[in-house]
């Protein structure tokens, strides 16, 4: 995307409209079995923007964020009908999730509603919380109205265009529910998948890794993978980003119901 210079998805490109639902699709499965789906189209930035580090300011985000916000309201005023609800996004989608999150859910009665944010392949620091203290990390697997964040990496790495060299970003550890900087063996995995453009799981890995949070960058360390496995073309051999999802699969399908039941039984 953003091969002819362009900063923002057109909404008649809809060649990049299929695969922005390809990528919906590969995530989608951690959430349907517990929540029914609201997930609009929006003009998202391109992938230079944040190759050139540029996604945190100017013209391309407004225009990306203003979409999400108007799905959001339209969301609210006509379809929710006072239900709890659940915010999820994944890189830049969990970029503008945590955006919404700040200027829209310091309103008593939406924080109320919140399950939970998955705010997974997006950094989220002390400053934010700072600016909005309304904001919450999620600090075990059953708290409501948290913050779910997590950013994959192997050891070793001290540098991404999502956590920068030198920022600290907020995390919990997917396999412990836990947020200090124990290891989580993989036999606490339930299982990665791969999936498809189509949402369908085409290699399903028991047990296939464990984790702990760096105590200074705060990212997540991958420990049983081989980087040279997961190389992609977009971000350099060690940066696990498009697999955030896929390497926890099972647990955050888990965890997503948990949390939801946690909500209706009461639980904060």
């Amino acid at each position: 995307m953003g091969e002819e210079g362009n900063l923002n998805m057109s909404l008649d490109d809809e060649e990049t409209k299929a695969a922005f639902v390809g990528a919906l699709n590969m995530e989608r499965g951690i959430y349907e079995d517990t929540a029914v789906m609201y997930a609009p189209f929006y003009r998202q930035m391109t992938f230079p923007v944040y190759e050139a580090r540029i996604a945190e300011d100017g013209e391309h985000l407004r225009i990306a964020y203003s979409d999400i916000e108007e799905a959001f309201t339209y969301y609210m005023e006509n379809i929710n009908d006072g239900r709890p609800f659940m915010l999820a996004g994944f890189s830049q989608g969990a970029q503008l999730v945590l955006m919404l999150l700040e200027r829209h859910l310091s309103d008593p009665g939406l924080q109320e509603r919140l399950v939970a944010a998955y705010c997974i392949g997006w950094k989220v620091t002390e400053d934010d919380l700072d600016r909005y203290p309304h904001l919450k990390m999620a600090a075990r697997e059953d708290d409501t109205g948290v913050i779910i964040s997590f950013n994959t990496e192997a050891e070793g790495i001290q540098d991404s265009i999502i956590v920068p060299a030198g920022v600290r970003t907020l995390s919990i550890n997917p396999l412990s529910w836990r947020t200090d900087s124990a290891i989580a063996d993989r036999s606490l995995n339930k299982g990665g998948c791969l999936t498809d453009y189509a949402g369908n799981v085409v290699e399903e890995i028991p047990f296939m890794t464990g984790a702990y949070i760096d105590p200074e960058r705060g990212t997540l360390r991958a420990v049983d993978i081989d980087p040279a496995a997961y190389e992609n073309g977009l971000f350099p051999s060690g940066v696990y980003h498009l697999y955030d999802y896929q390497f926890f699969f099972r647990n955050l399908a888990e965890n997503v119901a948990a949390r939801a039941d946690a909500w209706l039984e009461g639980g904060n």
